[in-house]
Order: structure tokens, then C-alpha cells, then sequence
């Protein structure tokens, strides 16, 4: 239970406010002085002030009541404090709020009004705390993960990344067949790299071979090897990626394109560890882990009959999917910073644009991007139109008028809501605004309160 402290001192008043927050479910404990307030703040968990701007009946200039808002803003910055006051005149509560007061409220308060506000920012505190909680949590995870692993200079802040990056880490020192599965652009050869630098076999080579960047009938030459004479064209014996890879990491992009007879070999190499070259009958043995990624659908392939679902079973011990960028926003803006050069920055307008932007070519797409505004901008600041984006779809505003300059507002507050899995409370901490003022920045931009 939220308990709320109440520093006045009129004693009715004080007992008039405990009654009033208890009958909502919300504790509450009175001082009757700004010392005695400030005494209870030192050793109770507070979660919000109610304070009195007036302590003495020879003054009405509120002077205590502002040295009390200030002595609390200076020992607990992040404490909500709601003044009560019985002046007319409010200029001064007004300056308070300015200078970080949540609210105030005049004597005699309005019950509904005074129980909404402190709801309010109860549970934007709530929400502030969680949201800080998980950031915490998070940083500590990342120094973990940073300091007892070579991450390969990765960068990433979302969670989803941080799951596959802990799953990567522990199965590297395994040596077990992987499948990492995503989209193209995705950074699935990355990933690889950070299980080959954290494995047993760190040491050893680490073979790429893109299998649908060859044609079927070289792919068994390109695994394997092949003896002089083997082909047309094999004037000299060569060496296939098995051999090159022995002692290390082979890492099979693109296996779904693998033809059936290559996929068949392959599946006796993972087996025995033994093969042989084109146009050799002499079989060779090598020690070789294997990493493969695909793009597509590998149940599918099985059911259509392009690809053995043995093979399958083979390479998928343990499978890595790794999400789109549109399901990573957190690492869109810290990924975008890591691909400047040049001395150049991204303007707040620029990171929204960002934020509101698809996709579709995942990090490959992002860095090109960020590649072709380092070249064009003309000075060291990159905004918004020097990303060469397509521009968002513009949503209508309450009053039925969009304009340009509403669209870094509409992207950023669409990307938190979007973080904050719609709890508007988490997304106006994250943005900096109170609950009621997100509120009305999203009536103003047209977007569509949360169910």
C-alpha cells in the first residue's frame, strides 16, 4: 500500500486528509511542522508530500511552506509533493510548480479532485520506479554479459537481444550444432562470431560458405574439396571448408539452399566427422563445429520435401531465433549512433523518424542508411530529411489538422507506448511528462488511447 505523508498544521485538516486517503486504499501519516515532516521523511518510505504552504498565523507569505518544497526537492528530487494552499492570490504555489511542485490544490479542496491527482501520481511513481527498476536491471545484466563474454563489439539495449545473447553465450562452450533463424539483416553471422569467440575452439578458424551464393553443382567442392581433375576447370587439387574449418567453426549461411545431395553428405559429415573430396576415394576426418542460419522456413521445406527433416534435426540441437528490428526499438537509436562517422549527430527530430520507420532490411537497412547521412548531410548535425526515409502515414489530430512538425512528437510517444506495452503511465515517465500531460499530447496528435 502507497502511504502519502501530510505536513500541516491544523490538525483537522490533517486527520480530514487520512480519512479521506484511507477510504482509497492509501496510508497516510501527518506531521505537524516542516521539521517533523522532514524528521518522518529521513525515516519512513514516502511515496508522496501533501504539504501546507502556510505554518505561521503572523504571516500569510507562504515562507516556511517554501523553504519546506525546497529543503524536500533538494533531499528526495524524485518525491511528488502537492501544495495546499488557502491563498487567493496562487502566484507562488504557481512558481513552486514550475520549479518541480506535481500539483496544488486550494483550501477547500474538491475531494475528487484532490484523490485523482494523488492516484495519478502514485501510479506514475509506481511506473517511474518499475521502469527504473528494469533499467537497472537490465545495465546490470549487460556488464555482466559485457565483462564475462566477447561480445564481438555488439551493440544492443532490448531485452529480446539480451535473451538471445545469454542463450548464445551458454551454448559456446557446448559443442553442439546451432540454427540461428531470422530475417536477412538480422545479424545471424554476428551471433555465430560471439559463439565461435566463446567457445572451446576460439582459437580456431572460423569458415563462412553462403550457400545460396554459389551454384548447386560447385557447393559439394566448396564444402568438401576437391582433387585435381575432379571437374571441368580443377586444374589443381583444392581445399574445401570442412578442411579449412578443422579444428574451429564452420558457419553455413543460407542452408535452406542447400540442393538434397549436398544436404545428404553433409548430414554423414555430422555424424561421422569423415567425408571425402570430389574425385577422391581417400576419406579425410576433421573435428569441425558447425553453425548454420537460414531465412526460411525449414518445416516448410521438410512437408514441401526439399529438405531432410533428419538434416534438420541434425543442425537444430539448439535453435537461435533472432527478431526483426521493428521488435527490437530499443537498439534502433543506439545502433544508429554506433554506425556515425565522420564527427557526425543524430537530431531528436532525426532518431524519431527512426523510431517510426519499418524496417524491412533490419540492421543492414539501418546501417545504410545511417552510411548514406553521414555522406549527404550537409553539416555535422543529421536530421530527419537527410535519412532519406519515407515518411510515416500522418494520423489526424483532434482537431483535424496535422502539420510536419507534430511528427517527431506522434513517433516518439508511439515508440514508448509501443515499450510500455500501452501502459501510458510507464510511457509519460519514460518521456518525462506527467500521465495527464501525455494524455493530452495524444488527443492533440490523434493517437488512439490504449484499450
Amino acid at each position: 500500500m502507497p502511504t502519502v505523508l501530510i505536513i500541516d498544521d491544523n490538525a483537522a485538516i490533517a486527520i480530514a486528509l487520512e480519512v479521506l486517503l484511507s477510504l482509497h486504499d492509501i496510508s497516510a501519516i501527518s506531521a505537524a511542522s516542516p521539521e517533523a515532516g522532514l524528521a518522518l521523511l529521513a525515516r519512513h518510505p514516502i511515496d508522496l508530500v501533501i504539504q501546507d504552504m502556510n505554518f505561521s498565523l503572523e504571516t500569510t507569505s507562504g515562507e516556511e511552506g517554501i523553504a519546506l518544497f525546497r529543503q524536500i526537492r533538494a533531499r528526495h528530487p524524485d518525491l511528488p509533493v502537492i501544495l495546499l494552499t488557502a491563498w487567493t492570490h496562487l502566484d507562488v504555489a504557481v512558481d513552486l510548480v514550475k520549479s518541480g511542485a506535481a500539483d496544488y490544490l486550494a483550501k477547500p479542496w474538491v475531494d475528487a479532485r484532490l484523490i485523482a491527482s494523488v492516484t495519478n501520481l502514485l501510479e506514475l511513481g509506481q511506473a517511474n520506479r518499475a521502469l527504473h527498476e528494469r533499467v537497472q536491471r537490465e545495465r546490470r545484466h549487460k556488464r555482466e554479459l559485457e565483462s564475462s563474454f566477447d561480445l564481438r563489439g555488439l551493440v544492443w539495449r532490448d531485452a529480446a537481444m539480451e535473451t538471445v545473447l545469454n542463450l548464445a553465450c551458454q551454448v559456446a562452450r557446448a559443442d553442439v550444432p546451432v540454427l540461428i533463424s531470422g530475417a536477412n539483416g538480422t545479424g545471424k553471422e554476428r551471433i555465430a562470431e560471439i559463439i565461435q569467440a566463446n567457445s572451446p575452439v576460439a582459437q580456431g578458424p572460423f569458415v563462412v560458405l553462403n550457400c545460396g551464393a554459389l551454384p548447386a553443382e560447385l557447393i559439394e567442392a566448396e564444402l568438401f574439396g576437391a582433387d585435381a581433375g575432379a571437374y571441368t576447370g580443377a586444374a589443381r587439387a583444392r581445399e574445401g571448408k570442412f578442411e579449412a574449418a578443422d579444428g574451429g567453426t564452420l558457419f553455413l549461411d543460407e542452408i535452406g539452399n542447400l540442393p538434397l545431395a549436398g544436404q545428404m553428405k553433409l548430414l554423414r559429415v555430422l555424424e561421422t566427422g569423415r567425408f571425402e573430396r570430389l574425385g577422391s576415394n581417400r576419406e579425410r576426418q576433421v573435428k569441425v563445429r558447425v553453425i548454420s542460419a537460414t531465412n526460411a522456413d525449414l518445416a516448410a521445406m521438410i512437408r514441401a520435401g526439399t529438405f531432410r527433416e533428419d538434416l534438420f534435426y541434425r543442425l537444430n540441437l539448439i535453435e537461435l531465433r533472432l527478431p526483426p528490428l521493428c521488435e527490437r526499438s530499443d537498439d534502433i537509436v543506439p545502433l544508429a549512433h554506433s554506425f556515425l562517422s565522420g564527427g557526425k549527430m543524430l537530431t531528436p527530430g532525426a532518431e524519431a523518424a527512426l523510431l517510426a520507420h519499418g524496417w524491412p532490411g533490419n540492421v543492414r537497412e539501418l546501417k545504410n542508411v545511417i552510411a548514406r547521412a553521414c555522406l549527404l548531410a550537409a553539416g555535422e548535425r543529421i536530421g530527419a530529411a537527410d535519412l532519406g526515409l519515407p515518411a510515416p502515414p500522418l494520423a489526424p489530430s483532434a482537431a483535424g489538422v496535422s502539420t510536419a512538425d507534430d511528427e517527431p512528437d506522434r513517433a516518439l510517444i508511439s515508440a514508448a507506448l509501443a515499450r510500455a506495452n500501452g501502459v501510458v503511465a510507464q510511457a509519460a515517465a519514460e518521456l518525462g511528462l506527467s500521465r495527464q500531460a501525455l494524455y493530452r499530447r495524444m488527443e492533440r496528435l490523434g493517437i488512439a488511447r490504449p484499450a
